[in-house]
């Protein structure tokens, strides 16, 4: 135990856990053998080779750990720049903070209590096995527990329920409370300085309900040039009508402007009217879209639950058959979105998407729809996109439960997303590989040829895994870390889907034409360039018997029969596989696209 755990061991009744600065991993042991993986999926087991070497030292015949790999100071902090130069230097300084047990002697652990696991694992490392170390909790009287691990520099606790299964997720019956508050605001205005040209504070906004609420001011943080660089952002934007409803006396002499510009804002604390107490600006965020600035609400460890949230949406006409085949519901597709919104929503949230609309049923007229003249409602929100003749459109995207299914409500069966987030279209956070089979080929060769898929995608340095789609293919999906903007994933995404066809003209084929793809699969490269969609995990599709499309991992594509193998009336299952394998965090990846 760390000095600063030391500390606080005074405190005894609900679990709560340190917050350490480093990079999540997977330790998996077994056979005298032993691999680890980051939350995204990557095998790192170069970089943490030296961990292990002694994981697999462990009197186990296999076992699955999560933890944190770390690099402690002197003062039991931990540091990610320190994690960062140890692995390019010194990857003997890295310790790893165990604190969970999902796997031990063949027997999966995920379904028992938190408490069990970590008795388990407790018993496994004992006082620790070289520079692997058990995670302690502290149980119990969390707000003293937080005040001395912020008093000591920590980042912050983790709190979990006591009883919960596993997630291997921040949400649900994980929570995560921060030491040092800081979020982005919308800059909505400023107010002007009596003493000096430029401005005395910044007005700032969030969105709420479907629209911008005042923040309040910030008025400290500013250099001088940081000031002369937001006067000159904020000059051009400058327009008469206020952006935000505020009491007069705060915003007296305001100039507004569009909301366009947003600003990363460290805090104590939101007062009772909802503005912020003792704000200071940190700098702008050209990352970070306005439309994607809502509150990061820290919830209290007594409301964390294991179970799934109702999205609150009223869906009429439950009884009407979409689905003519299995005569198949609107109540049934709605359950089924309701259901699995929880694990759907990592992927397909917060981008913008594309609707396949069937009010009447998916025989009758379907059709696809990416705007909204605001028949939605303000559950599903809009992020301003620039289209080739420069104007800008309004885009859907989601991301609550409510959101999903109020699409639902509307009539949609399908959601198709963009390959980026709303927080910067143009940046590509995934490389999607459709693999769409001719007419007289079986799933076995489609199988067959996206294990070869991802083994040359492999030999180029990327981390890949399948997704079944519901309809006749497999999409082979790397994700990436958001740095490469659309000309370039295009460009790669094309030239390998074209050496990948001359490499074995007759199984591959890069033409477009349906007449030249006999007896070969085509690589539909044409989702990876911008305004492109496809089919988000989990979405259900306007096929017969409603098939759902899903994620899975390499080993189970193997054994799949079916692209269609799994169905709307199969959501439980599919949240328990999610749930269990951690599938939500392999739609993120520290990986970037490699020169071809």
């Amino acid at each position: 135990m760390s000095p600063i755990l030391e500390t606080v061991s005074e405190f005894a009744t609900e679990p709560h856990e340190l917050k350490y600065d480093g990079y999540r991993t997977l330790l998996a042991v077994g056979g005298g053998e032993g691999r680890a993986y980051t939350r995204s999926g990557l095998d790192w087991s170069e970089r943490f080779a030296a961990l292990i070497a002694e994981a697999i030292t462990l009197d186990v015949s296999s076992a699955l750990i999560d933890g944190e790999a770390v690099v402690l100071l002197p003062d039991g902090r931990t540091s990610f720049q320190a994690l960062q130069a140890a692995l390019k230097h010194d990857p003997r300084k890295i310790d790893y903070f165990a604190f969970d047990l999902l796997e031990l002697d063949g027997e999966d652990l995920t379904e028992r209590p938190l408490t069990e696991r970590k008795e388990m694992l407790a018993a496994l490392l004992g006082k620790g096995v070289g520079h692997l170390r058990y995670s302690d909790h502290i149980v119990g009287r969390g707000e003293q527990l937080f005040e001395s691990f912020c008093g000591a520099g920590l980042e912050g606790v983790i709190s979990k329920r006591i009883d919960a299964r596993y997630s291997g997720s921040r949400s649900g019956s994980w929570v995560k409370t921060k030491c040092i508050r800081r979020q982005e605001f919308v800059i909505v205005g400023w107010t002007p300085s009596d003493k000096q040209r430029g401005f005395r504070s910044l007005l700032l906004g969030v969105n709420e309900e479907g629209e911008l609420r005042f923040a309040g001011k910030v008025g400290t943080g500013f250099t001088g040039d940081e000031i002369e660089h937001l006067m000159a952002l904020m000059a051009p934007l400058e327009q008469e009508k206020a952006t935000v409803e505020a009491p007069r006396v705060a915003v007296r002499g305001a100039h507004w402007i569009k909301p366009k510009l947003v600003a990363e804002i460290a805090y104590i604390e939101f007062t009772d009217e909802g503005v912020l107490r003792h704000p200071s600006y940190l700098g702008l965020r050209e990352d970070k879209k306005p439309e994607a600035v809502v509150l990061e609400i820290e919830a209290p460890v007594e409301l964390a639950t294991t179970a799934p949230v109702s999205s609150g949406v009223k869906i009429s006409n439950r009884g009407r058959v979409i689905f003519p085949e299995g005569k198949l519901t609107k109540g049934q597709l709605s359950d089924y979105y309701e259901a699995v919104a929880e694990v759907m929503l990592p992927w397909a949230g917060s981008r913008p998407i594309s609707l396949v609309r069937c009010p009447q049923g998916r025989d009758k007229k379907c059709f696809f729809q990416k705007h909204d003249a605001g028949s939605f409602g303000e559950e599903v929100k809009h992020v301003g996109i620039r289209e080739k003749d420069g104007h800008e459109e309004p885009y859907l995207f989601v991301d609550t439960p409510a959101g999903l299914l109020t699409c639902v409500q509307m009539g949609t069966i399908e959601f198709h997303g963009w390959g980026a987030r709303i927080e910067d279209v143009e940046k590509v956070d995934r490389l999607v590989f459709d693999l769409d089979p001719d007419e007289g080929l079986d799933f076995k060769a489609v199988v067959s040829a996206a294990f070869h898929v991802q083994d040359v995608l492999a030999q180029m340095g990327l981390v890949t895994f399948p997704m079944v789609t519901g309809g006749k293919g497999v999409h082979v999906i790397a994700p990436l870390t958001p740095t490469a903007e659309w000309p370039q994933v295009k460009d790669f995404a094309h030239r390998f889907a074209m050496a990948l066809a001359q490499a074995e003209p007759a199984r591959f084929t890069a033409a477009l034409a349906k007449a030249r793809r006999a007896g070969r699969i085509f690589i539909d490269y044409l989702r990876n360039q911008r305004g492109a969609t496809a089919v988000m995990p989990y979405s259900a599709r306007s096929r017969p018997f409603a098939p759902v499309a899903a994620p899975l991992t390499w080993e189970e594509l193997r054994d799949l029969d079916s692209p269609a193998h799994w169905h709307i009336g199969d959501g439980a299952e599919l949240v328990k596989r999610a749930r269990s394998k951690d599938l939500a965090h392999w739609g993120r990846a520290d990986q970037i696209l490699p020169d071809l």
